[in-house]
């Protein structure tokens, strides 16, 4: 497993930065197949943040925690990461097990509001790039339960096509099918 660091804010210390690859070497223990890890750290509100993103055969598992002692933050992010990882390893497992289960997906009108932003700013705040590959609606799910987020674009392996996957205020999944 690849380990990246990245600092903003921050300084981090050679012995700080071993403490953290020591620890998420322990996380092939859980899954083995972990390709690369990105640890991102920050100081922000006279808080460390720390950041971890861990590509886990193709699946973008992430982590974020805030604390005034950056040990404490890096531990609590990376039990979030582990139980990402478990949880990911209990999927394949039932997928495995259960070979083809389908999921029903019904979608009910459009999304109005993905997310409500703390303070009104004019124009895109913000732009980020991910990995783009084929998945099922069942994988894109699963990949937006891992990330925390309430909703995923990704390319249906099925069709080639772009669609979003997103969690419906009944707590079930809507899928989108864009049409021309």
């Amino acid at each position: 497993m690849d380990v990246r660091f990245v600092t903003r804010n921050a300084e981090l210390q050679d012995e700080l930065q071993d403490y953290m690859e020591k620890k998420l070497v322990k996380l092939e223990k859980f899954f083995d197949r972990i390709r690369d890890t990105q640890v991102e750290v920050s100081f922000n509100r006279g808080m460390n943040v720390v950041e971890i993103t861990a590509d886990v055969n193709g699946v973008i598992m992430r982590g974020e925690d805030y604390a005034p002692d950056i040990r404490k933050a890096f531990d609590k992010c990376l039990k979030s990461i582990e139980r990402q990882i478990k949880k990911h390893k209990s999927f394949l497992k039932d997928k495995a097990r259960m070979k083809s289960a389908e999921v029903s997906f019904e979608i009910e009108g459009f999304i109005n509001e993905l997310s409500e932003p703390e303070e009104k700013k004019e124009g895109i705040v913000k732009t980020k790039r991910f990995p783009f590959r084929p998945m099922s609606p069942e994988e894109a799910t699963m990949q937006m339960d891992l990330l925390g987020h309430t909703f995923f674009v990704f390319r249906n392996a099925e069709n080639g096509n772009v669609n979003v996957v997103y969690r419906r205020k009944d707590g079930g999944f809507g899928l989108l099918i864009p049409e021309e």
